[in-house]
């Protein structure tokens, strides 16, 4: 059954709606019937009298005092009162924003003055969860104000934005109304075959539904990618000991991130470092770098759970960066690595990376391309000088199409929620085709077709359930 906003509890909820760091303006929010009552309650004017602010206009903002009325009206604190009435606010409930002076204890005491005069404290995300049932925005248009608040890049703005924007809720609704059309024909025809003719409608039916499904795999298939740019991309520097690994993660950092010496083994554990780095079309591109022990037999303890660890995280990267040192021949420890990226086939990305290139090299390029997985690029690098470090960017950027996704005017899901019900629309579609293939009765292509069209439902809060909405808006920060 779905949510309505009748269903909303009737109590008038608070919270701090702004960082509680030390800053020049604070807001402590409320939503809820009662939010004038309480705000007129402990308000004074600049002459310290008690107003009504009853007939205040919305989208007014007013100057004044909030005062403790129990502590004969002591003044906490000099502020600007918005005003916002139903249904023109964030909530589409009548709505307060107390603007104080920033700074945690101020922020609280007049949090804790509110709270005591009737609000409730508000739960996560619950200023936002109240604009969705009230129906000001969808469900995709709420995950988009968290996902804006998290953004850690432009594309993630960007992306954000459009989604807060309406750009999945286009699209989704759109696909919902070419099903929600098919279904009721089908019902019909079924109801009343005098006036609706079935009559090759099933193969003017499967050609509808590849139009359908083609649109769901573009979307699905940006969307993947989108995710690489909006959430960066796990990255493993792995290699034998002493190849270059901490001065690569070092020289991608910008920092003296990791101790580099010439003794081999200096790294025992995992390192690990959030970087942004640019190609030369100025993509952004997130690196979760991960530098790691160097993987060799060694009879040391220590080392020895360096070296399980190593594995492990190249187990869960999406991209492995295999750092050589030409000056040195290739050995056992090199085709072991290299061994173990070939058996991850075309699951996982690896750029081999020739370092100390400004040497003379006993190994070539083509000696590294016979025991790497194949295609791999292959690229030459110096950490002392700088020497390939651009190309390699570039190459990132290219494995994982990050321009042409950055140029593009696709609309991506946000999440992996949004991307699972897209999946499953697809796949009732995809089964639907199949129907119309083995010559089923028209009724049971409705079915599927019901699938998909509540599965898309589901995206942008069409038929969700309680426990659904509170799962998600609980990853929300408070006061929002």
């Amino acid at each position: 059954m779905a949510l309505t906003f009748d269903r909303i509890q009737s109590d008038t909820i608070a919270a701090i709606a702004t960082s509680t760091a030390e800053a020049g303006i604070g807001i402590v929010r409320l939503s809820g019937p009662d939010a004038f009552s309480i705000t007129g309650n402990i308000f004074r004017n600049q002459e310290g009298k008690a107003v009504s602010i009853s007939g205040w206009k919305s989208a007014t903002i007013h100057y004044g005092f909030i005062v403790d009325p129990d502590a004969e009206d002591e003044k906490l604190d000099e502020v600007l009162v918005s005003i916002l009435r139903s249904p023109h606010s964030y909530t589409t409930e009548d709505t307060i924003e107390i603007n104080t002076h920033g700074g945690s204890y101020v922020e609280h005491r007049v949090l804790e003055l509110v709270l005591r005069k009737g609000a409730r404290l508000a739960e996560a995300g619950e200023f936002t969860k109240r604009a969705f049932l009230g129906g000001r925005i969808d469900l995709s248009r709420a995950e988009a104000v968290m996902d804006l608040i998290r953004s850690q890049n432009e594309f993630a703005r960007k992306t954000s934005l459009a989604c807060l924007e309406g750009s999945v809720e286009a699209k989704v609704k759109k696909l919902r109304s070419g099903l929600l059309y098919e279904i009721a024909f089908i019902e019909s025809a079924l109801d009343d075959p005098e006036n609706y003719s079935l009559e090759g409608y099933p193969s003017k039916l499967d050609h509808i539904l590849t139009e359908m499904i083609d649109e769901l795999d573009r979307l699905l298939l940006f969307s993947k990618s989108g995710r690489v740019l909006t959430e960066g991309i796990d990255t493993v520097i792995a290699g034998k000991p002493n190849a270059g690994k901490s001065s690569l993660l070092n020289e991608l950092s910008g920092s003296e991130r990791a101790i580099v010496t010439e003794i081999a083994g200096t790294t025992r554990d995992t390192l690990e470092e959030t970087v942004r780095i640019r190609d030369d079309y100025d993509s952004e591109i997130l690196l979760h770098l991960t530098d790691t022990a160097g993987i060799h037999n060694t009879a040391d303890a220590v080392e020895k759970i360096g070296v399980q660890r190593a594995l492990k995280a190249i187990e869960h990267a999406q991209l492995i960066l295999f750092v050589l040192d030409i000056s040195r021949e290739l050995n056992e420890e090199d085709i072991r690595i290299a061994e173990k990226l070939k058996s991850f086939g075309t699951r996982k990305k690896t750029i081999a990376l020739l370092n100390k290139s400004d040497l003379p090299g006993r190994i070539t390029k083509e000696d590294v391309r016979n025991i790497i997985p194949d295609s791999s690029p292959v690229i030459s690098i110096s950490l002392e000088t700088g020497m390939g470090i651009r190309e390699l960017k570039n190459e990132i950027s290219r494995m994982f199409r990050l321009g042409d996704i950055q140029n593009s005017n696709e609309v991506f899901l946000a999440n992996i929620r949004q991307c699972t019900l897209a999946q499953d629309a697809r796949d009732s579609l995809a089964l639907v085709r199949q129907s119309i293939r083995k010559g089923m009765p028209e009724d049971f292509f409705s079915i599927d077709l019901r699938n998909a069209y509540t599965s898309l439902g589901l995206i942008i809060g069409e038929e969700v359930e309680d426990d659904l909405v509170n799962e998600i808006f609980s990853r929300f920060c408070l006061g929002k």
